[in-house]
C-alpha cells in the first residue's frame, strides 16, 4: 500500500499563497487519481482538487481560478498551489491516492488563513 505525507501547510495572511506537497512512498504512476481534500472545524471533508494519471484536473467551484493541482512522476509527488487565499480556506488538508479498488489518505496538514 502507498503511504502519503503532506507538507507545506502553515499560517498565511488573506491574499497570500502556499504550496502543499504530497509525497508518495512509491510510484504515483499506478495511482488512477490523486487529490486534495479539506475539512474545516465542524464541517464535512470536501473535495478540493483531483488529477488523474492522464493529467485531467477537477476543482471545487470555491477554488477554481485560485488553486492549481499538479503531479511530478519523477518525484512521486502531487502539489497544490494555493493563491489568493481566503479565511474560508482554513482547514486541515488531506492528500488521497486512489487505485481502482482502494484508496489511501495522508495524515493531513493544517492551513490557516488570517484576515
Amino acid at each position: 500500500q502507498v503511504q502519503l505525507v503532506e507538507s507545506g501547510g502553515g499560517l498565511v495572511q488573506a491574499g497570500g499563497s502556499l504550496r502543499l506537497s504530497c509525497a508518495a512512498s512509491q510510484s504515483i504512476s499506478s495511482l488512477n487519481v490523486m487529490g486534495w481534500y479539506r475539512q474545516a472545524p465542524g464541517k464535512q471533508r470536501e473535495l478540493v482538487a483531483t488529477i488523474t494519471s492522464g493529467g485531467s484536473r477537477n476543482y471545487a467551484d470555491s477554488v477554481k481560478g485560485r488553486f492549481t493541482i499538479s503531479r511530478d512522476g519523477a518525484k512521486n509527488t502531487v502539489y497544490l498551489q494555493m493563491n489568493s487565499l481566503k479565511p474560508e480556506d482554513t482547514a486541515v488538508y488531506y492528500c488521497k491516492g486512489s487505485y481502482v479498488f482502494s484508496s489511501y489518505w495522508g495524515q493531513g496538514i493544517q492551513v490557516t488563513v488570517s484576515s
